[in-house]
């Protein structure tokens, strides 16, 4: 089994320790320097005082990223099966000749 690492993470000024998989470091350092990064835009972009609202924004924005990318994966995916099935029609009336 391999081990647990212990890291500390930085969020909107606060230190989350953790104790992840190692294999899941990379992926949630680069989480939270993008959690900070929306936050820095949220402020800049609007008069936001909480960091609460701030960390609610992200949340959502974040979200909306899963939720369209799911979106959009399931219209790709009936693209391809709507293709799929005109060639295999297209073959099927070629191979019938």
């Amino acid at each position: 089994m391999a081990e647990s690492l212990k890291i500390k993470l930085s969020i909107a000024n606060r230190v989350y320790p953790l104790t992840i998989h190692p294999n899941q470091e990379e992926g949630l350092r680069k989480a939270a320097k993008q959690i900070d990064a929306m936050i820095t835009q949220f402020e800049k972009s609007y008069s936001v005082q909480d960091k609460q609202d701030v960390l609610a924004m992200c949340a959502l924005q974040f979200a909306n990223q899963v939720e369209q990318h799911s979106i959009n994966k399931v219209n790709v995916n009936v693209e391809v099966i709507d293709k799929l099935q005109a060639l295999n029609e297209s073959l099927d009336k070629h191979l019938d000749l």
